[in-house]
């Protein structure tokens, strides 16, 4: 290939759309950095906009590696796991807000679910590991790691996008989030189960 052409190459890739090459390195440069817990990242997407469709498709990818990785053998087991993780994710989000916002704020918290979404979408980056569980005898493994890394990444999240000075109050709002998320998604998936 001549000088030229890649000369041209690189000044068109530089100059696509959002949806493009460039966008997709600087998507998966993200994820990359939210699952390194790098703080920088989750105040860079608090302040982009444009952000939202990214964090909403980590939300999706991490959704899928759940369903696939869940042991559902069939697709529409794995289209039940994968709705049931994004429901779970939208479900912990809402609870994070409410109580971050409602129960737990500090004086300089500034409430804006979309920041918020934003964030916290791209705290659910580790959960891409959970597609591992589709071998069984990673399942496990691979499930506790994924939660253990994303409620490590969502403190993270939630500090950064609330404002908060106290890493402490981060890690309550999300432990109670998830509790309670966690408690609703064991009721609603025993529901589930006796139906099918």
């Amino acid at each position: 290939m001549s000088l030229y052409v890649k000369d041209n190459i690189m000044a068109n890739e530089s100059a696509m759309s959002p949806y493009g090459a460039s966008a997709m390195r600087s998507f998966f440069s993200r994820m990359l950095r939210a699952a390194k817990l790098d703080a920088s990242l989750y105040d860079e997407v608090e302040s982009d906009r444009a952000a939202m469709g990214q964090a909403v498709s980590v939300i999706i990818l991490s959704s899928i590696a759940a369903g696939i990785g869940s042991g559902a053998f069939n697709a529409p087991g794995i289209l039940l796991m994968t709705a049931a993780a994004f429901a779970g994710w939208f479900l912990w989000a809402f609870l994070t807000f409410f109580i971050g916002t409602r129960f737990l704020p500090q004086e300089n918290t500034r409430a804006d679910y979309s920041k918020l979404l934003r964030t916290i979408g791209f705290a659910s980056s580790p959960g891409l590991i959970r597609i591992f569980g589709a071998l069984p005898t990673l399942r496990g493994i691979a499930f506790f790691a994924a939660s253990a890394w994303m409620v490590i990444a969502m403190v993270i999240a939630v500090r950064e996008s609330l404002s908060y000075t106290s890493t402490m109050r981060a890690v309550a709002v999300v432990a109670i989030g998830w509790a309670i998320q966690f408690i609703v998604l064991i009721f609603v998936m025993g529901i589930i189960s006796r139906t099918i």
